[in-house]
């Protein structure tokens, strides 16, 4: 009798492990879905910057909610446009990002207007010119801003660079 119950509650405590190891495991795959989501949008705008990068364009960006988004990729003569940096990131205290070089991008599953709602992505991209060359330094950035279902979960920027000619 003394061995049967030996037994089950060693079997009590490994399957309580196995457990925790299992919503550790859910968890963390969220959030790398998460961090994949925010890398994928950065992605997209700086392609879209890039695309249209020709001294004056926009372009346009819609969301799942149905929200179209200016993208300004005006290119400055000399110096600098876009969201403030802060070194080689962007800095997100800024309050008032200029308008066109910002969006909070409305993630849906699925992606229409009766989906529901993932997460809102903070997106805000900075332009500098390189020196008196027409070489040009992209720099864009998401920023998980919060999460549909109520809770918040913490998950770093992404930050990416990229150097262009025109």
């Amino acid at each position: 009798m003394i061995e049967t119950l030996l037994a089950a509650a060693i079997l009590v405590i490994c399957s309580l492990s196995i457990i925790s190891l299992v919503v550790a495991s859910v968890a963390t795959n969220y959030r790398n879905r998460m961090d994949s989501t925010q890398t994928m949008l950065a992605e997209s705008i700086l392609e879209q910057v890039h695309s249209t990068f020709n001294g004056n364009g926009t372009s346009a960006l819609s969301d799942c909610g149905g929200t179209t988004w200016t993208i300004d990729t005006t290119i400055p003569n000399t110096g600098s446009v876009g969201s403030a940096l802060s070194g080689a990131a962007i800095d997100y205290t800024e309050t008032s990002p200029p308008a066109g070089y910002h969006m909070d991008y409305l993630v849906k599953s699925p992606c229409q207007s009766s989906g529901t709602e993932d997460a809102t992505y903070d997106v805000r991209w900075h332009l500098d010119q390189i020196g008196t060359t027409q070489t040009y330094l992209i720099t864009v950035s998401a920023k998980l801003k919060n999460r549909g279902q109520g809770n918040l979960i913490f998950s770093a920027p992404v930050t990416l660079r990229f150097m262009a000619g025109s």
